[in-house]
């Protein structure tokens, strides 16, 4: 079992930025894939990005990318989400996910945070 609590959403302006985090405690944090994803009001749940184990590989959506950067603390079992030039479509609930590996689909990821609200005014 792993245990995740995400942090760090808020309410911003079109082009602002900012930083989320998801802590992890459980079993060991090295050994799975990250991943954030997000849902907004009447919509599935989507990828937004992912992380391998080392953090030397990485994935993103298309409408993230070049905005988005994730990385990964793996001594303070934590993974980031720094969001950039933010768009007001950017606002959902954004969730954290383990997984084995990197993939695209929600079904892939057993593990999930509670969720954070990113509000992006325009």
């Amino acid at each position: 079992q792993v245990q995740l609590v995400e942090s760090g959403g808020g309410l911003v302006q079109a082009g602002d930025s900012l930083r989320l985090s998801c802590a992890a405690s459980g079993h060991t944090f090295s050994r799975y894939a990250m991943g954030w994803f997000r849902q907004a009001p009447g919509t599935e749940r989507e990828f937004v990005a992912a992380v391998n184990w080392s953090g030397r590989i990485t994935a993103y959506a298309d409408s993230v990318k070049g905005r988005f950067t994730i990385s990964r603390d793996n001594a303070k079992n934590t993974v980031y989400l720094q969001l950039n030039s933010l768009k007001a479509e950017d606002t959902a609930v954004y969730y954290c996910a383990a997984s084995g590996a990197i993939v695209k689909s929600t079904a892939g990821w057993p593990y999930w945070g509670q969720g954070t609200q990113v509000t992006v005014s325009s």
